[in-house]
């Protein structure tokens, strides 16, 4: 299926309409802050419903992001051109996705920053991406595992809740999002968040 394929469902016309009429809520960009991008890259599955590419990150000590489940992206290089740069690079890096090449960009989700004073300050801008459906991932190092979650698994609400979490190894309740075995929380569960209501 084509990218034009994409667009023209229901969720994914919406989803554009609603990021061009509120962009996300950006921070001044401060040279002297650690900056980084993500993207939320979507496709078309072959039973023509909308699904959201996610990753688990490989286990790396001294990484705050160790292990947990995520969407692709990274921090800004000195050599980028923009952010919107920095997340379709680090796509390519971690899962072979050429976004510049099979993508386009929708817009912005609201800039996000860590709660925990312990992780580094960063601030973090989400893109949404709508992409070709035929995707060949090729995970790097740093992706233990990949996989789609359609958009209806998103909007599930059974799927949100508050529960027990493991931060640097002593339990925590925090808000969470689960598909299938994986359990999202933090910066990921507040970025999908956004999406779901942008999607209503």
């Amino acid at each position: 299926m084509t990218l034009e394929t994409l667009l023209a469902h229901p969720d994914i016309a919406r989803l554009a309409r609603a990021l061009s009429q509120t962009p996300g809520r950006m921070v001044a960009l401060d040279l002297e802050r650690r900056w980084a991008a993500i993207a939320l890259t979507l496709r078309l599955s072959t039973a023509g419903e909308p699904e959201l590419l996610m990753i688990k990150r490989a286990e790396h000590a001294g990484d705050p992001w160790s292990g947990h489940v995520a969407v692709p992206g990274g921090r800004m290089d000195p050599d980028d051109a923009d952010l919107a740069f920095t997340a379709m690079r680090e796509t390519l890096e971690e899962t072979g996705i050429d976004l510049a090449r099979v993508g386009r960009i929708l817009g912005t989700l609201d800039d996000v920053a860590p709660r925990t004073p312990n992780l580094p300050p960063i601030s973090i801008r989400p893109f949404v991406v709508a992409a070709h459906s035929e995707l060949a991932v090729t995970p790097s190092a740093e992706v233990a595992q990949w996989f789609w979650v359609p958009l209806s698994d998103i909007r599930d609400e059974r799927a949100w809740a508050l529960r027990s979490v493991l931060v640097r190894g002593a339990p925590r309740e925090e808000r969470t999002f689960t598909y299938r075995e994986h359990v999202v929380w933090g910066l990921t569960e507040r970025v999908l968040r956004q999406l779901v209501e942008l999607l209503g």
